[in-house]
């Protein structure tokens, strides 16, 4: 058997007495892989070997193989010795939750302080709140202080105006339109050429439309 055989050998005996738990050679690979660099081939060899020397036992279930230490080596363990050993895995999985629910709420802060300005950022925020600030102040003075305000009666006959102004537009182009059209009755022309002729100019050449009141 070579060195490297024997090295193989060694360190999965070792791995499944320090674990003492039932293993496949798939599961046996695939956790010393990184941390021995075996081969799958020379992981199931060297199982094959330790079950046959009776270093280790083997289980057939079906097509699939389950190693696991030989349990002979280890001391027996009295009834008080399992339940303290209950007790103090009850304790431990306890402790693991309780550590558990500190990692995500110390998970949840981090992510919060991440998501925060930091008072660099902070301090820039309000350098700038406060320059838009000043500048709405300044605004705001220039209007109070200025004196051609428009009075409630200004701004109301304004309206008034622009309401007789638009009712009369429209009336006037419903008469040039009812116009057009007699004209257009006896006229021999398209109604396009009727307006150049006549130098005409509609709301749509100038591309406007008459403003709802």
């Amino acid at each position: 058997m070579s060195k490297k055989d024997n090295s193989a050998v060694t360190q999965i005996l070792a791995y499944l007495n320090e674990k003492n738990r039932p293993y496949s050679a798939q599961d046996v690979f695939t956790n010393l892989q990184k941390q021995c660099g075996l081969g799958k081939t020379a992981v199931v060899k060297a199982m094959e070997q330790l079950a046959q020397e009776g270093k280790i036992r083997e289980k057939v279930y079906g097509k699939q193989k389950i190693y696991f230490a030989d349990q002979s080596q280890f001391a027996d363990v009295s009834d008080a010795e399992l339940k303290k050993m209950d007790s103090r895995i009850a304790e431990l999985n306890s402790e693991a939750q309780s550590v558990s629910q500190s990692c995500r709420l110390l998970d949840t802060e981090l992510k919060e302080l991440n998501s925060s300005l930091t008072t660099a950022e902070v301090q820039i925020q309000i350098q700038e709140l406060q320059a838009e600030c000043s500048e709405y102040k300044e605004r705001l003075n220039k209007t109070q202080s200025a004196t051609n305000h428009v009075t409630p009666e200004e701004r109301e006959k304004v309206y008034k105006e622009r309401e007789t102004y638009v009712k009369e537009w429209r009336k006037r182009k419903r008469l040039v339109s009812d116009m057009i059209g007699s004209i257009l009755e006896g006229y021999p022309k398209s109604k396009k050429q009727f307006l150049e002729e006549a130098g005409i100019e509609t709301d749509e050449d100038h591309k406007v439309t008459i403003p709802n009141i």
